[in-house]
């Protein structure tokens, strides 16, 4: 275990956000509240990483405040009503990419499109897609992945210590059902804040 890296300890490849005074405070806000790394980052320009278990709207609060500490510029989804101002501006400012879920090209069509327009790009998603726990994922991030030609890199917010376990990169197989079992094995150790896997 250790530390929240610095910036310059990130991969070069890893896209970066630029430096300012909202680093800072998120870095000071992970030290008071004590999480901690575990693994590396791989150093790869385009990825989807995953995070799971999803179980509280704290995962997503720490998942900013963790992106923005150690100056990362990871993307998310989000639908593209909550864009509007004043909302807009600050979710754009955090990494949030609008999504028109009722578009003729699925979500999944847009992101591929999205990566294909981009040399560096690390999407994160839930493939729980919800906080109550499920038996199954949704399966648009292996899509996302699989057809854009990028790995899939899983990440883990382990509640019982606070620390965050960075996984090894998945390359896509083309088998949906291998490839997500052997993902769903490497969170069977974490704990959410309300559940596991």
């Amino acid at each position: 275990m250790r530390p929240i890296p610095a910036p310059e300890e990130l991969p070069a490849q890893m896209p970066h956000l630029a430096d300012n005074w909202r680093r800072v405070v998120c870095r000071g806000v992970l030290r008071l509240a004590g999480w901690r790394l575990v693994g590396e980052f791989p150093d790869v320009p385009r990825l989807v990483m995953i995070a799971a278990p999803h179980s509280s709207w704290w995962d997503g609060i720490w998942g900013l405040v963790v992106k923005v500490g150690i100056g990362a510029d990871i993307k998310f989804m989000a639908k593209q009503e909550l864009f509007r101002p004043p909302l807009g501006a600050l979710l754009r400012g955090l990494g949030g990419i609008p999504i028109a879920r009722r578009a003729a090209h699925g979500v999944v069509e847009q992101m591929i499109e999205r990566f294909g327009h981009h040399e560096q790009l690390w999407l994160g998603i839930e493939p729980e897609g919800t906080r109550r726990h499920v038996p199954k994922w949704k399966s648009g991030f292996w899509y996302i992945a699989h057809r854009a030609g990028v790995p899939v890199f899983p990440v883990a917010f382990h509640y019982p210590d606070k620390t965050i376990h960075l996984g090894p990169l998945y390359p896509t197989t083309g088998d949906l059902a291998a490839d997500t079992e052997r993902l769903r094995a490497f969170y069977q150790p974490y704990q959410g804040k309300h559940h596991g896997l």
